[in-house]
């Protein structure tokens, strides 16, 4: 199967009803697909020999979803709403938000769109053409631009933009055609701004980058409430029709209204109730889905329908894994065609000189191990394969060694305060305790000046056992 066989549905946020869901895959399924894949902007493909274009625009238009079977003109938008209730959150970002938010989208983007929270790092910040993060005030966003590759790193605007004004400056922009325009970044913005006089004010602070740590995304994690979520993640990205069609029921039987994808091709089901716990583990047992890989294998980032970076990945997981390494914080890319980078290391095919080269590859990470930071530098170039697992090892103790360990004491001389970034504050949303990153948790063994960013997964509320995603940012 080819990649031209594929049809493409656009979820948009990333966000869909299990009814819909349902309706999508056994539409695919009786069109003679065994299963779906999952797409790094949180998009579903399904290979089809047989594109029965009536049919699918009967499904699709019957559950108001876009679909493409010709390639990559139209692009999704994609949210960090799966992130809601699993990670940590900005102070005043809610699931109406992002709904009123994707709602106002009325048209089919050309350009990819990205709308973020920046305290999670489930969903990527800046992978899109057009990317809109959350600031530290109500319902304004930062926005940033970067149309070609040569850009490292996204050109930001000098305003906050309202919420409710999204769509309309994404929609003047690919009007004005950016790639063919010439227009520079500050031209686009400011024509855009002219023409729509969008509700916008001046960006006080600039964007305090989030700390990168890779993202917990699989099993059953306790929420809010004494609720759970569910994250599911296969190793091949090939997701059983069979299964999918049981867990959408599922969903419908539970009361479970929403399903999400992520970017890291898994899929999280959010709000399950305590008394449904073992439905759940039934229908996980009955399918033997496994909910148990390791971090070596969930840190990877892989191009859809792409054998040759699914085999590197195996090789690589298989000889790290022979070492009993930690790559805990890291996360992994395999490069062997185009890609937007969003992992903090990456494995990129190397070019050949001539046909009779042998294959070798490059190794890059981003700066500060930051992807957000949209800057990469090469480790090592032009190496084969078998040096890859020792290498990416000396790579990790790079990384571990550039950890800032926090200091006990609250004196910093003057230089060092000077670089380091403002302390944050975060508050459990059921008890309101506050993480205060200065003082730290000691009844929890947490030094005084640990980012809350870089708590364990398995952190929970020292008073209310609260799971670490039910704290939100402090802004004051």
């Amino acid at each position: 199967m080819q990649k031209e066989d594929l049809v493409r549905v656009f979820v948009k946020g990333g966000i869909i009803s299990p009814g819909d869901f349902l309706k999508m895959i056994q539409t695919a399924n009786e069109l003679g697909a065994t299963y779906i894949h999952l797409g790094s902007r949180q998009d579903v493909l399904f290979p089809l020999k047989n594109k029965n274009l009536d049919t699918l625009s009967q499904t699709f238009e019957a559950i108001d979803t876009a679909y493409d079977t010709d390639g990559e003109e139209f692009q999704n938008i994609v949210s960090s709403y799966p992130a809601l209730d699993v990670m940590p959150t900005t102070h005043w970002l809610a699931s109406h938000t992002y709904h009123y938010i994707l709602d106002t989208f009325d048209y089919r983007p050309k350009l990819k769109i990205n709308i973020t929270d920046p305290v999670q790092n489930l969903v990527p910040l800046f992978t899109g053409n057009i990317n809109f993060v959350a600031s530290a005030v109500d319902n304004y966003w930062y926005l940033y631009l970067r149309f070609s590759e040569i850009d490292q790193k996204p050109w930001a605007a000098p305003d906050l933009i309202y919420g409710y004004d999204l769509a309309k400056i994404a929609k003047a922009i690919e009007e004005i055609n950016p790639v063919k325009s010439g227009l520079k970044y500050e031209e686009i913005y400011q024509s855009v701004v002219e023409s729509q006089t969008p509700n916008i004010q001046k960006a006080a602070q600039e964007l305090d980058y989030p700390e990168s740590n890779s993202p917990y995304y699989e099993g059953m994690n306790r929420i809010v409430g004494g609720k759970y979520w569910l994250g599911l993640y296969w190793r091949n990205n090939r997701f059983a029709i069979n299964f999918l069609k049981a867990l959408c029921q599922l969903c419908t039987a539970t009361n479970i209204g929403k399903i999400c994808l992520t970017p890291w091709k898994s899929i999280i089901i959010k709000g399950i109730a305590e008394k449904d716990r073992l439905s759940w583990e039934k229908l996980l047992g009955k399918f033997g889905i496994n909910i148990r890989h390791s971090s070596l294998e969930l840190n990877w980032h892989l191009p859809v329908m792409d054998d040759e970076a699914l085999a590197i990945k195996n090789y690589l997981v298989r000889a790290l894994d022979k070492q009993d390494i930690s790559t805990y914080g890291l996360s992994f890319s395999v490069k062997t065609r185009h890609m937007v980078l969003f992992t903090s290391v990456a494995i990129e095919k190397a070019k050949k000189t001539s046909d009779n080269d042998p294959e070798t590859f490059n190794i890059l990470y981003s700066k500060d191990f930051n992807p957000n930071l949209s800057e990469y530098f090469y480790f090592v170039k032009n190496v084969p394969i078998e040096t890859l697992p020792p290498l990416l090892i000396e790579l990790s103790y790079k990384y571990y060694d550039q950890l800032k360990i926090p200091k006990s004491s609250d004196s910093q001389d003057s230089k060092d305060s000077s670089n380091k970034k403002p302390l944050k504050k975060y508050q459990c949303s059921d008890c309101l305790t506050v993480y205060d990153e200065k003082y730290g948790d000691p009844e929890s063994n947490i030094l005084p000046g640990t980012s809350f960013m870089k708590l364990p997964d398995s952190y929970s509320c020292p008073v209310c056992e609260s799971p670490k995603s039910a704290f939100k940012l402090i802004v004051h």
